[in-house]
């Protein structure tokens, strides 16, 4: 017989597996969610999901109570989890909240943005547009939120960065809805190139013009869909 120490040993997980399972699922989930794979307001069958991502049940339902914090599901007693339904007015909601706060965001970048993390944004503005050229959707999806995310990471205040994050994780499902008005795509990266600018001159009157700019645009993209 094997001394208990041994049996224990060869049983045991590798340390930062599970961890790195939980993530996997909620990095999968999330994306699955924004890009509109699982619709708002469908039911997700926990087995169906667990065999559509190769992933095991408590990963899975970690995931989903995370994404449930953040209002991308809803977890309904004896029911289960489901992609949490949109509504024009939560959007609208969203847009005044985000637009006070990212106004100040841009002043605050502005401000405080150092060339390296310009040469980032403006890399990562290309990789929009090169996803743009390409129509992928969750490349479109990834890539404007990697440009909110390293701005606000510039404006140097975790307070703010904390919020903006959840304000875009409950916003990315209605730019996916907006990506589809015809011609959005080409003004948000007009408007990308614009904040870039402002940015680049540290002039912060004109970054935030340019992030009201983008934000009514993505305001009226919506109510454009919501009329049609």
């Amino acid at each position: 017989m094997k001394p208990a120490a041994a049996v224990h040993q060869s049983s045991a997980r590798v340390p930062g597996e599970d961890l790195s399972r939980n993530e996997s699922a909620y990095a999968r989930l999330k994306d699955a969610l924004v890009t509109l794979a699982y619709k708002p307001g469908e039911y997700l069958n926990t087995a169906q999901v667990m065999e559509r991502f190769g992933l095991g049940r408590t990963p899975i339902n970690q995931a989903l109570h995370r994404l449930s914090a953040e209002g991308l599901v809803q977890i309904i007693p004896r029911k289960g989890a489901m992609a949490a339904p949109l509504s024009i007015n939560d959007a609208l909601e969203l847009i005044e909240v985000r637009q006070v706060n990212e106004m100040l965001c841009m002043r605050l970048a502005a401000a405080a943005i150092t060339g390296h993390e310009l040469q980032e944004l403006e890399a990562i503005a290309q990789d929009f547009e090169n996803a743009a050229g390409q129509r992928d959707v969750v490349a479109l999806m990834n890539t404007d939120r990697l440009f909110h995310e390293k701005i606000a990471q510039a404006a140097r205040n975790t307070m703010l960065q904390d919020i903006l994050s959840v304000l875009h994780a409950r916003s990315q499902r209605f730019w996916a809805i907006s990506f589809t008005t015809e011609g959005h795509v080409d003004e948000v990266m007009a408007e990308h190139r614009a904040i870039v600018a402002a940015l680049a001159s540290h002039d912060a009157q004109a970054a935030t013009e340019a992030a009201r700019t983008h934000i009514l645009s993505f305001k009226s993209s919506l109510l454009n869909l919501s009329r049609s």
